[in-house]
């Protein structure tokens, strides 16, 4: 009777503990599972075009905070506002102003950087 159900009542599944914030961190992929992550969300909301974009040597296209905040969903901007102070809105608009350099700059010679070499990056 430790769990406060009576014996009549069967234990039901429950729920995954949630996911302590501070215990992702960017050598582990953060929320997104790391740059690769990050343009597989892209691409699967059907943004290939402009994450292809960013990894390539052309020039980099624009992404709108909405298309943006759809790719990454709802729970990833909630999360990453949080974890900024910022607003969701103005959280996505500098996130769609920046990542399609900070991408470009991680992926210099048009190949997708594996974890650990994104992560000493930015230890350097």
């Amino acid at each position: 009777m430790l769990s406060g159900r009576s014996a009549e009542q069967p234990d039901q599944p429950q729920a995954p503990a949630p996911v302590d914030p501070a215990a992702t961190t960017a050598s582990d992929g953060g929320l997104l599972g790391g740059l690769g992550g990050l343009l597989d969300k892209l691409k699967d909301a059907g943004h290939g075009n402009v994450a292809d974009s960013w990894v390539g040597t052309g020039q980099n296209q624009a992404i709108n905070a909405n298309d943006l905040g759809a790719a990454l969903g709802p729970q990833v901007i909630r999360e990453i506002a949080q974890r900024t102070g910022l607003d969701e809105q103005e959280l996505l608009k500098q996130l769609s102003a920046a990542l399609p350099g900070i991408v470009d700059k991680l992926t210099p010679n048009g190949q997708v950087p594996q974890q650990h070499q994104v992560a000493s990056a930015f230890n350097s």
